[in-house]
């Protein structure tokens, strides 16, 4: 496989699981998760720190992450979010307590990389995850196994949200909170759940991040402007919009940029960063509601009744 759709695919899975879990806590508690920055930064090192003090393969330690993101939402949930909310928080007061919170874990991250370099002797700041990595299939494993296991996540969520008691609730929490609450719904477990699961898939992400661009203290600030981006053009009230819109931005920005440069020369690919913003944008013109606002069935009935009156 080529080296840039391998690592387009690697980031594109990361990025869906990481705008994914952006999208659930927007439409669950309407709170712009800024933390997910940072949560994504500690999901990479829980996975590091497992391979190099404790040995083995990274993907072993990537559901320690989920709990370790999952645990960071809940205290932010505890400790900002819940109280914010009680008290009739606007939105902008929910978004900025979790820029505050982003802050206090990445100091936190930057103390950990410390204690790594100056007491364990490691090199964390500039980590390449790869040399972790096995082959499989011929393929770097990452390849493989990243994009399976987003797969895999993303429908046991589906499944989960579809199909069992708590998720139904969760949903109907999500879609109507005033009619639930009269129900009898605790809306309170739903919301802690919601940052329980968003949390986790932002470590997830940033976990299966690390496997495509080099590792630092601040991988997930980097990344945050594409994890809204993913979010916003996949529609901000749709779960499977968020998930869907971070894929095509992580792929637009490896495999896009790629074919642009062939197309146009090689000074394209000084602006891969801007690409996927650009292709956000032009959507957002078009289609105001994000890529869930499209209207797909309408569109596919047009195509099919083209073609068949094209055959007749």
């Amino acid at each position: 496989m080529e080296p840039w759709l391998a690592t387009g695919l690697i980031y594109a899975s990361a990025l869906a699981l990481a705008a994914g879990g952006l999208t659930l806590l927007y439409i669950a508690t309407r709170t712009f998760n800024f933390a997910h920055a940072s949560m994504a930064t500690v999901g990479f090192y829980v996975v590091y720190s497992g391979c190099v003090l404790i040995g083995g393969n990274p993907y072993i330690y990537f559901p320690l992450a989920f709990l370790v993101g999952g645990l960071l939402g809940v205290i932010c949930y505890y400790g900002l979010n819940r109280p914010l909310l009680r008290r009739g928080a606007a939105e902008i007061t929910l978004m900025m307590s979790t820029l505050g919170y982003d802050l206090i874990l990445l100091s936190l991250i930057q103390m950990y990389a410390d204690y790594l370099t100056f007491s364990m002797q490691l090199f964390p700041r500039r980590v390449n995850m790869n040399v972790y990595d096995f082959k499989l299939l011929g393929e770097n494993a990452a390849t493989i196994i990243l994009p399976i296991l987003a797969i895999v996540f993303l429908t046991g969520l589906h499944l989960f949200l579809v199909k069992t008691r708590f998720g139904v609730a969760m949903r109907a929490t999500i879609e109507k909170p005033v009619l639930a609450g009269a129900s009898g719904i605790n809306s309170d477990r739903v919301y802690l759940v919601a940052w329980l699961i968003g949390g986790g898939m932002a470590a997830l992400g940033g976990a299966a991040m690390s496997m495509a661009v080099t590792g630092t203290p601040v991988l997930g600030m980097n990344s945050i402007s594409f994890m809204f981006a993913g979010a916003i053009l996949g529609g901000l009230h749709s779960l499977y919009g968020g998930i869907l819109g971070g894929f095509v931005v992580g792929l637009a920005e490896y495999a896009g940029v790629f074919y642009l440069s062939q197309l146009f020369g090689t000074w394209v690919l000084g602006y891969r960063m801007a690409i996927p913003l650009l292709l956000m944008a032009v959507t957002l013109l078009i289609f105001p509601r994000g890529l869930a606002g499209i209207p797909w069935t309408a569109l596919y009935n047009g195509l099919v009744g083209k073609k068949g009156g094209a055959k007749a």
